[in-house]
């Protein structure tokens, strides 16, 4: 893959890019609709290759915020047609890389040194490459190692890249900017948090820690004398990405036992330590030989407030999502309705989100589930194309619950989504005390 000499980094520059990538998209609607009136079958195709293939290559010369949302937005199967969703998730491990001399201006920032004075041997070119930051591997006393060096300007333009993101993403969601600010802050304050080293090289410590008797899993040590503010080291993981895996053929028992200890370290995070790991997506677990799962990429970190996680997981409670009047008090306190507006408002969303919530927590709600079953997805997919699609629902404010909702529901989204490329079948019962719930209603 061709290296990246430099990187735009001025709003002037950010914004230049992205326009002049809005004109080839026009372009390419041009094109479309010429082949459509000539009757090709291909034009919805080939529209959706040239837009994923145009954006794609802008975005990811961009990198930071720009190049990361379009990774999250790759996760979500019913926001995108199949090619950008194809070439968007390429953002997770494999972005157009920096250049050497561009990795080695950053040491010298830092250090005062470059990285062959640091260490032993040090890779000119990345191993792997993503939207925040690439990684390339080294030695050191006998030590392999993994070093994730940070793209220049990427936190310092993390808000203005979203103010050019929020007008398209409020257009895609059909959303007011009053309706989407708090969410934008949430998005905004994490993105801030990833783009910060000596952040990610404590969180990843602590987290590391608290997990460390969690069984199947391997977190590297990191290394706090090689790392900064844009550089953080690591033991180097070997092992397979999830894709690499899958091209292996696990037999179906292989495959439930990944799948099985991804739910347990999900369900150990959010009931034991009110912390998780909330970047749920291929490139940060490293399949091993022995069929341990190495855990890396800890700067998206969710802390849970206990107030929201004794709400929130109490709709996985079969008897209180069976009562409606119980649960409508609950949708009360996690903001799905309000008390003060009309009863026709309060009885429309709480339909929408008892039928939503119905079908996203159908998993915890059975003994074991098979995530290989499509028909579940498919579900998921048209109640979101659904929802987006209804005017009576955009009217009255779509944008609604705590702001704590968008990571948390993002990342079961992702182990959903990981369960289903494992074709897993797995036991799926929660260790959520339950009975430490009576006190909050």
């Amino acid at each position: 893959m061709k290296e990246q000499n430099k990187i735009p980094t001025s709003k002037v520059q950010r914004a230049a890019k992205l326009i002049s990538t809005g004109a080839k998209v026009g372009g390419n609607y041009v094109k479309y609709f010429a082949k459509k009136a000539v009757g090709n079958e291909h034009a919805r195709e080939d529209l959706d290759e040239a837009n994923a293939e145009d954006i794609y290559a802008s975005l990811s010369e961009l990198k930071g915020s720009a190049l990361k949302v379009a990774q999250i937005m790759s996760m979500d199967k019913n926001m995108l047609p199949q090619a950008m969703q194809n070439k968007f998730s390429l953002a997770q491990y494999s972005a157009p890389p920096l250049s050497y001399p561009l990795v080695v201006k950053t040491f010298r920032q830092f250090f005062g040194k470059s990285p062959t004075e640091m260490f032993d041997t040090f890779t000119q070119v990345a191993v792997n490459a993503a939207s925040i930051g690439q990684v390339h591997k080294a030695t050191k006393d006998g030590k392999t190692l993994a070093v994730k060096v940070q793209y220049p300007g990427v936190a310092d333009s993390v808000k203005s890249d979203l103010k050019m993101v929020k007008p398209i993403a409020m257009k895609m969601l059909g959303m007011k900017e009053a309706e989407v600010k708090q969410y934008f802050e949430e998005v905004e304050s994490k993105l801030l948090e990833e783009t910060d080293y000596e952040n990610e090289l404590r969180q990843s410590i602590e987290m590391g820690e608290a997990s460390k008797d969690l069984e199947g899993f391997v977190f590297p040590k990191y290394y706090p004398e090689y790392s900064c503010k844009r550089i953080l080291t690591m033991d180097w993981l070997d092992g397979l990405h999830l894709k690499e895996y899958m091209a292996t053929k696990p037999t179906q028992e292989e495959k439930n036992k990944i799948g099985q200890k991804l739910w347990n370290l999900y369900d150990f995070q959010v009931n034991n330590i009110r912390a998780i790991h909330a970047d749920p997506h291929p490139g940060n677990f490293i399949i091993q030989k022995d069929g341990n799962i190495g855990l890396i990429d800890f700067g998206c970190v969710k802390q849970i407030p206990d107030e929201f996680y004794y709400k929130y997981f109490q709709l996985l409670d079969a008897k209180r999502v069976n009562d409606d009047e119980s649960l409508r008090e609950l949708f009360f306190e996690l903001e799905f309705i309000f008390k003060d507006e009309s009863k026709a408002n309060q009885d429309l969303f709480f339909d929408v989100f008892k039928n939503s919530m119905s079908l996203l927590i159908r998993p915890f709600l059975r003994e074991t589930f098979d995530f290989s079953d499509q028909k579940y997805f498919d579900e998921l997919y048209a109640m979101g194309d659904e929802l987006k699609n209804r005017k009576d629902l955009r009217k009255n404010g779509m944008a609604r619950g705590s702001k704590h909702l968008l990571y948390i529901n993002r990342t079961y989204f992702g182990l959903f989504s990981l369960l289903n490329e494992l074709g897993a079948t797995i036991n799926t019962t929660t260790s959520f005390d339950f009975s430490k719930t009576e006190k909050t209603l």
